[in-house]
């Protein structure tokens, strides 16, 4: 069986996690083009998910309170 564990439940909201991965991308100082990144360091790579995953915590943090 071969699952792609990164497809996205809704499709709709690929855009969405697109916008997003470009807002942490500009906030870490990384220059994200539209389309393939297959440039980017392993740092920077992990830089953009980490501001994501920040972010992310951040958000679920404010609808606890």
């Amino acid at each position: 069986m071969n699952r792609n564990s990164n497809k996205l439940n809704v499709p709709e909201a690929k855009a969405a996690m697109e916008r997003f991965k470009m807002e942490a991308a500009r906030e870490v100082g990384i220059d994200l083009k539209d389309g393939y990144n297959g440039d980017l360091t392993a740092r920077q790579a992990g830089s953009i998910g980490g501001q994501m995953v920040k972010q992310m915590i951040e958000a679920y943090e404010q609808n606890m309170k």
